[in-house]
């Protein structure tokens, strides 16, 4: 059985990760239904804030790679490497911080990884393969920001903007865009770009396919 490929989809927030992430997992188990895949969204691993007010942690820059304890998320994604199950945490978005919980991911062939700071730190583009990053135009991205967290986190309009102005485009200019020259390669035109699709698929069943 082949080592496992741990794959890094990277990008600013809005840029269609999520989307690319889940559809490479869905295309490669109806080619591949044996092949054990598991994803990852790097979201889970912001850090513990019980120790601060609900206030303070409003007001906390979620896009500085600090926010997330990218250590952790390189050791697990080693510790997957090597055959041993890990334990995600769970973040609650309605209080900004972790939740007690966690959830249990089993070693696998192909290990999907999704989030906009994956390349920002040495030892984490380490644990990757494979490392992607989707460019797509910042008022792209900021119009799917606004309908995600106002549909989905109960977010206000103004309160988007305001955190887009104040962090985002910011930690984008000096973190994410800048952490596009380590990808291996680079994804325009979102998360339903057809052909970085088929060219992602077809590498990964070129190395997993003897294991299905």
């Amino acid at each position: 059985m082949s080592a496992p490929t741990i794959i890094a989809i990277a990008g600013p927030s809005g840029s269609g990760k999520s989307l690319f992430a889940q559809t490479l997992c869905e295309e490669l188990r109806g080619e591949a239904p044996g092949l054990p895949l598991a994803l990852i969204k790097e979201d889970a691993y912001y850090r513990d804030q019980t120790h601060l007010s609900f206030a303070e942690r409003e007001v906390v820059n979620y896009d500085h790679p600090q926010a997330i304890e990218q250590d952790l998320l390189a050791e697990q994604l080693n510790r997957l490497r090597s055959g041993e199950p890990i334990e995600v945490p769970v973040y609650d978005y309605a209080q900004h911080t972790r939740s007690d919980r966690t959830v249990t991911v089993e070693p696998a062939r192909v290990i999907v990884v999704e989030g906009i700071l994956l390349l920002t730190n040495k030892a984490l583009r380490e644990a990757f393969d494979m490392r992607f990053y989707m460019d797509t135009a910042l008022d792209v991205c900021l119009l799917r920001r606004i309908q995600r967290d106002v549909r989905e986190r109960g977010r206000t309009l103004e309160s988007v903007i305001k955190q887009y102005e104040a962090t985002v485009r910011p930690m984008y200019q000096e973190f994410i865009a800048p952490s596009s020259r380590h990808a291996d390669m680079v994804i325009t035109r979102g998360g339903r770009n057809r052909v970085a699709l088929d060219v992602v698929r077809t590498m990964v069943l070129g190395q997993h396919g003897a294991d299905t």
